[in-house]
């Protein structure tokens, strides 16, 4: 005699992502905030350069800058 399977009741769980950390990209002193990250040259202010181990690169043109040894 097969087994039945259980059928879930209700909507399916979701997985946590952990989200994303925009506010450590500025530092807030007093009155002003100041940029931590690099911003993309070709961009513009509002696009931010991830750093890897080797190099800086902008997610959103593919702008590439390696770092120096």
């Amino acid at each position: 005699m097969p087994k039945k399977q259980k059928e879930r009741k209700g909507k399916k769980e979701r997985k946590k992502h952990p989200k994303m950390k925009k506010g450590s990209y500025y530092r807030i002193e007093g009155d002003k905030a100041s940029r931590e990250k690099r911003a993309c040259p070709k961009c513009g202010a509002g696009v931010f350069l991830a750093e890897h181990s080797d190099r800086f690169y902008c997610g959103k043109c593919a702008y590439t800058e390696w770092k120096s040894k």
